[in-house]
Order: structure tokens, then sequence, then C-alpha cells
């Protein structure tokens, strides 16, 4: 098997204090592979700049004026992590033989990719990068993040546990999920969906090169509805379960109140009737709130809007 074409694509937003040690880190890690003839010296390292606020981009320019290597994408606005890295899958997918995605921060181990293109030379279409450990989490984080792959498991969405977006595809992989139409996207469960061969690499999760998180508890929130949203049907279902629990609930009243009637227990009849009240106007703003989500979802699929707007490429 001749050496593939590898394409690392990396998205960054606000990542001008990262990029210089996530540069020497690739560049390092790409020329020893390509010695080895483990990979192609056509290989390449797509820099996504996903609307950065900062120097990013001037980070980037500079790198490609250094190495033909590094390639840099300039999206035209913020269009988010999911389609920054579908940006840059999408510019590599006709000239590469694999990709490979991974963070700017490089707190996932670029090590594991000698294991990524072992498997790859294997037979496998998809490889995953998996977290050895959640020791180094925060009680809080380790903890809401379990408890968001069991609920994802929960509602039947075949999710690669402790897997974020450090993975490998082949060409013929990522063809098939380029293929996918919708705009509303949650990777880490589309890619279980492609049905071919599939590896996993074991890493242990690093401290973050530079710069602070991009990801604080809001927009953590944010992705796990995204994920819920997008790939299961089954909150409408619980909704549905409540409403008629409720309604046998309401049953239940209608024979207290009978009764209570009957019995001259007028004033113990208010107190029900306010409980009653709170209980369905809360059950029913909840269950609109989770529909008008999917609602929501469907508008924006309908517009069939672009993923990205693409401002610059340099190749």
């Amino acid at each position: 098997m001749t050496a593939p074409k590898l394409f690392i694509v990396v998205p960054c937003y606000n990542e001008q204090e990262a990029l210089p040690i996530t540069a020497k880190r690739l560049t390092e890690l790409t020329d020893d592979m390509i010695s080895r003839e483990i990979i192609a010296p056509q290989s390449r390292i797509v820099l996504v700049d996903d609307g950065s606020r900062d120097d990013t981009w001037k980070v980037i320019s500079g790198l490609h004026e250094a190495n033909a290597r590094f390639e840099g994408v300039k999206l035209a606005h913020n269009a988010g992590h999911m389609n920054a890295l579908w940006a840059g899958m999408t510019l590599a997918a006709e000239r590469c033989d694999c990709v490979i995605t991974i963070d700017a921060d490089l707190q996932d181990d670029v090590n594991a990719m000698y294991g990524f293109l072992e498997e790859y030379r294997n037979g496998a279409d998809v490889v995953y990068g998996v977290r050895s450990s959640r020791e180094k989490d925060t009680f809080f984080k380790r903890t809401t993040a379990q408890g968001f792959y069991r609920m994802m498991k929960g509602m039947g969405v075949d999710l690669v546990y402790n897997h974020a977006d450090y993975r490998l595809l082949s060409k013929r992989a990522l063809e098939a999920l380029l293929s996918f139409g919708e705009v509303n996207m949650f990777l880490r469960g589309m890619v279980p969906m492609l049905g071919f061969k599939t590896a996993k690499v074991y890493f242990e999760r690093g401290e973050r090169v530079a710069g602070e998180s991009k990801y604080p508890l809001k927009k953590m929130i944010a992705f796990a509805a995204e994920g819920v949203t997008s790939l299961s049907n089954k909150p409408i279902r619980w909704v549905l379960g409540l409403g008629a629990l409720c309604m046998l609930l309401g049953v239940a009243m209608a024979v207290y109140v009978i009764v209570s009637l009957v019995q001259g227990h007028t004033v113990a009849g208010w107190a029900s009737l306010m409980m009653s009240i709170w209980l369905l106007g809360g059950l029913q703003l909840m269950a609109l709130g989770v529909i008008g989500e999917y609602i929501g979802k469907i508008y924006m699929e309908t517009k069939r809007r672009p993923k990205f707007i693409l401002e610059e490429h340099l190749k």
C-alpha cells in the first residue's frame, strides 16, 4: 500500500496564541511521517479560521507563506465548530486519501495519529480517537459528560463513548459523510451512521497548549441540546407520555373534585385546582418548547442555507 495523502483539518477560533505551538508540533509530526513513508509528501495541514476576532488569520497566512504544507481557509463569518470542520473536510475531499480532524488546542494527543494510520492501513475507513480516562476533568465536567453519553445511548443514538471530534476518515467514508444534506449537524452521531469498518485508538488527553477554552458551560449545554434534537425524536415521545400521565392525573383530580363537592369541602378544592393549573400550565409550556425546537430545526432545514461561506483559501 502506497503512502496516503493525509489532510489534517484544524478548526480555529481565536487561536492566535495556540497556533504557533500547534503548527510546530504538527510540522514535526508530519515531517517524521513523511520521512518514514507513512504519509505522502503531498499531505497537507488545513487550518480553518472560523471567523476569528483576533489575529488568527494573520498567523495562518504567515504559516502558509513559510511552509507550503499549511493551507489556510478563511470563513466569511463564525459558522460554528461543526461547520468549520465541514468546510475543511469539503475542501480536502477531492485531493486526499484520508483526513484527520483535530482541535487547535492539541489537548488530543497528536501521536495517536500513528495509530490512526496503522488502523487505516489495516482496512479501517473510520478510526475514532477515544480518551482512555477522564481523571483530569473536574468532577462536574466528568459527571455531566458521562451523563450525556448515557442519555444519548438511551435515546437510541449510536455514539462512541469518550470520543469527540478527533478521528480519521478514509476518502470513501469522507465522501459518504459529505453526502449528508442536513444543516443541523452533530458529527459525533452522524459518523457512526456511515457503516464502514471502524477502529478505535486510545490516548491520554492533555492540557490546552495555550489560550482559553472556547466551550464554556453555556456552549456545552447548547451543544448537548443540538445533539439530542438533531439525532433523536424521543423527546417528543416523552412529551406524549407526560401528556398521557397528566390526563390520568386529571381524571383522578376530577374524581377528587366530585367527592369534595359532595362532602362540601370547597376550600380544599381551591388548593387542588391551583396546583392543577400550575402543573398543566408548566407541562404545556415545556411541551411547546420541545416541539418548537424541532419545528425550528425543520424551518432552518427548509431554507437550505450553505453550511459555510468561503472568503479565502490559501493552498
